[in-house]
């Protein structure tokens, strides 16, 4: 048993018990023979040792058997403990360390578990931190540690990536963990030996960190207005843009319900209808007005949606809610949408609208078999109030006109401004043709009188108007505008301040207009214009004073071509200019030539149109053709209409000056076909007055005629001018003018327009000696 006990784990437990034993034999055997009362004192001393070794051997094993029982309960708890301590470590995913400081090794433990999750105890492994930490970490945490041996912080704790281990046993990627220690083991001199701790991968939680401070930056960052409500619609959190956007900052509205946002232009039930559709299907859009921390109301875009349940808090749902203030971006789309079909001068409708409506009217009109009228209207003359007034001036003239039509016709009917100075009528449900034509007269005279301008000045405006009727003229609206304005077209030849009706002739017309056009940018290179001489004679001495240059167009491809036909066309494209000046030039060397034969002391007249009067220096014009010809100014005379004089008499009058400072004499022609102002009159620097033949022809069978030529020879001659009578073409009209002192005559009773040479020849064959007026009539040529 000797053996046996010393063998295995029995001889650490054992010997020193079987060697107390035997000493306590040897201590009773000695006492026993000195008494010598013992019961081994009889028995002899080899029964009392055989005894006592029983006894000891027994007590001994009952002892051991004590001792083994308690170390093997002492072993279960501790295996207990180390499975417990695994358990954790693999729970929590955690690995445990033990840093030796003196020689810088690290160890760690790790709970090995399958993918089933059975335990496979612990596994442990000692390496340097330089081969375990991330480079670009190990700086950092070595100072860490450094720092708690030195005792200047309380742990040792920081966060660092670490070679994560693959299933293969192989180095993986690189994780980050969050290590924490403290001090295990002293040395003797109480210097830190040993520090140990546990490391948790936050690899996982550092990338929901991550994201979630992109989140938060990114809702710092929205121009749109973020806020999360509660079940019960009351704000959580906002956004810095919901302040911007809203006026409210976040301590104003958190723990508040949203309606407190809500604007008076919607009803409740709009809201509720939106928090209605977030419950039941989880998103809602659309647009909101809301009102404003100063209490403004915007329109907002607004996007929400529900969180799920198990996201929130308590199990609680959520919802965020996105709003954009589009206030601005829907007035900038209602402004485009009212460009798009309104003009931005007038606020009438345009030419995309007048389209629309025109199109409803002849349906309508097609179904109830009712007519539709189309007043095509051109203010005549108005390029002459923009040269000489301005622009500005033009666009307030273009309000007024609005204004007026809208009034005109009423406004139950529309009225649209197509470009520059072209309006148009739609005239719906007309039950003839002729209330079109009612309406274009109350329109003409709704244009009698004079417009204000801004300046306090009166400006004179008159329409041309042309008139097409579905289904008489056309179909569909495009045809109705295009025959509209051929008759608009047709109004303003017949002499302006009119309307006509469309009629199939007026095709041709619109297609030989189109021609001429054309035609005319060439004629003056070819050689196609020329120039005649119309005599004008004194009706006091029957002497020719002088003669009107009157251009003409020969053209070989259309014929001759009337000036009514062709001058409208030249202002309208701004040829008038160049050829003004050719026939100013040609007149002058005309009349040259005729001094040169002496013929001295006559005059040439030249017409002036409206666009060399107030475009560009015509005055300089003027003197550098007298310079290069060698004509006095006092020879030549520049005729302007009535209606281009009155239409614009301030600033007229201030150009015409100009001219009259060079010595060049003004007359008005077409007297009495305007609207004079005999204020205005008298301050223009006018030295002639050209009474219109329209008058002349009505002398002997008509007294207005008579009346309103004698009236105009008595204003003129008190104004101190001079009078001369045009389109003369009998013997009774001259005698009536030279009975009421006419002072100058001119038409066919005198002569035709003559060319250069014919009428110099007409003129010195002319020369009769002077004899009185007033004593006796006119001769005939």
């Amino acid at each position: 048993m000797a053996g046996s006990a010393g063998n295995g784990a029995w001889s650490v437990p054992c010997g020193p018990l079987v060697a107390g034993a035997r000493a306590r034999l040897h201590c009773g055997a000695r006492l026993g023979r000195r008494k010598g009362s013992s019961l081994l004192s009889v028995a002899g001393p080899g029964l009392a040792i055989a005894v006592a070794a029983v006894v000891l051997l027994a007590t001994s094993c009952i002892v051991l058997f004590l001792r083994m029982r308690a170390s093997r309960r002492e072993a279960d708890r501790l295996r207990e403990r180390e499975r417990g301590f695994r358990m954790a470590l693999w729970a929590s995913n955690q690995r445990f360390w033990d840093f030796h400081v003196p020689t810088g090794r690290l160890r760690y433990l790790v709970a090995q578990h399958d993918q089933r999750g059975i335990d496979h105890g612990l596994g442990s492994e000692e390496a340097d931190p330089a081969a375990v930490i991330h480079p670009d970490d190990l700086p950092a945490a070595v100072d860490r540690m450094r720092r708690y041996v030195a005792g200047e912080t309380a742990e040792f704790s920081s966060e660092h990536r670490v070679r994560a281990d693959s299933p293969s046993g192989s180095r993986g990627d690189w994780v980050w963990i969050r290590a924490r220690g403290r001090t295990v083991e002293h040395q003797a001199d109480g210097a830190v030996l040993r520090v140990a701790g546990t490391s948790l991968d936050i690899d996982r939680n550092r990338e929901v960190e991550r994201e979630n401070r992109i989140a938060s930056e990114v809702l710092r960052s929205m121009s749109e207005a973020v806020a999360v409500l509660d079940e019960r619609f009351r704000f959580l959190s906002v956004n810095p843009a919901f302040t911007r956007i809203t006026g409210y900052a976040a301590a104003e509205v958190i723990g508040h319900g949203a309606e407190m946002l809500d604007s008076l232009q919607h009803e409740p039930a709009r809201g509720r209808g939106m928090r209605t559709g977030l419950e039941r299907e989880g998103r809602w859009s659309g647009e909101l007005w809301q009102r404003h921390g100063n209490g403004e109301e915007f329109l907002c875009a607004i996007e929400a949606a529900t969180v799920a349940a198990g996201s929130a808090p308590h199990g609680e749902r959520m919802y965020v809610v996105m709003l954009s203030d589009i206030t601005l971006q829907k007035r900038a789309e209602e402004e485009l949408r009212y460009l798009a079909n309104f003009d931005s001068l007038t606020n009438l409708p345009n030419r995309s609208l007048l389209a629309e409506r025109l199109s409803r009217a002849i349906v309508r009109a097609r179904r109830e078999g009712s007519r539709v009228a189309v007043l095509f209207l051109d203010l005549d003359r108005f390029k002459d109030i923009n040269d000489s007034l301005g622009h500005a001036t033009g666009d307030r003239i273009l309000r007024a006109v609005a204004e007026r039509l809208q009034q005109a016709v009423g406004h139950d009917q529309t009225v649209a401004r197509l470009a520059g100075d072209e309006f148009t009528v739609i005239l719906a449900d007309l039950a003839a043709p002729e209330d079109a034509e009612r309406v274009a007269r109350e329109i003409i005279m709704a244009f009698e009188a004079p417009l204000l301008s801004q300046e306090g000045q009166e400006v004179s405006v008159s329409p041309s108007i042309g008139i097409s009727v579905y289904p008489d003229h056309a179909q569909v609206p495009t045809e109705l505008l295009k025959r509209a304005d051929a008759a608009m077209y047709q109004a303003k030849a017949a002499g302006r301040r009119t309307y006509m009706r469309y009629d199939d002739s007026m095709e041709a017309t619109i297609r030989r207009r189109a021609t001429l056009a054309g035609a005319l940018h060439k004629a003056l290179d070819r050689g196609e214009l020329h120039v005649v001489y119309q005599p004008r004679q004194s009706l006091a001495t029957s002497r020719i004073t002088g003669a009107e240059a009157l251009l003409r167009w020969s053209s070989p491809e259309h014929g001759e071509i009337v000036p009514a036909e062709f001058i409208p066309l030249a202002e309208e494209n701004g040829m008038i200019l160049e050829i003004g000046e050719w026939v100013l030039r040609e007149a002058c060397l005309a009349l040259q030539r005729w001094r040169q034969h002496g013929l001295d002391g006559l005059t040439i007249s030249v017409n002036m149109s409206v666009l060399q009067l107030l475009r560009g220096d015509f005055a300089g014009v003027v003197r550098r053709v007298l310079d290069d010809t060698g004509v006095p100014p006092q020879a030549l005379e520049l005729e302007l209409t009535e209606s281009v004089l009155m239409a614009n008499a301030a600033q007229t009058a201030v150009k015409l000056h100009a001219f009259r400072e060079l010595g060049v004499s003004l007359a008005i022609d077409d007297f009495g076909t305007g609207y004079s102002s005999l204020a205005y009159l008298k301050r223009l620097p006018i030295t002639t007055i050209k009474i219109d033949q329209t008058f002349i022809a009505d002398l002997g069978h008509e007294p207005e005629g008579a009346a309103i030529t004698t009236t105009v020879v008595a204003m003129a001659h008190g104004l101190g001018l001079n009078v001369v009578a045009e389109g003369v073409e009998n013997q009774v009209q001259a005698d009536f003018l030279a009975l009421h002192h006419c002072d100058e005559i001119q038409g066919y009773w005198v002569s035709r327009p003559l060319d250069a040479v014919a009428c110099m020849a007409f003129i010195r064959n002319r020369q009769p000696p002077a004899r009185s007026a007033a004593s006796q009539p006119a001769s005939s040529p």
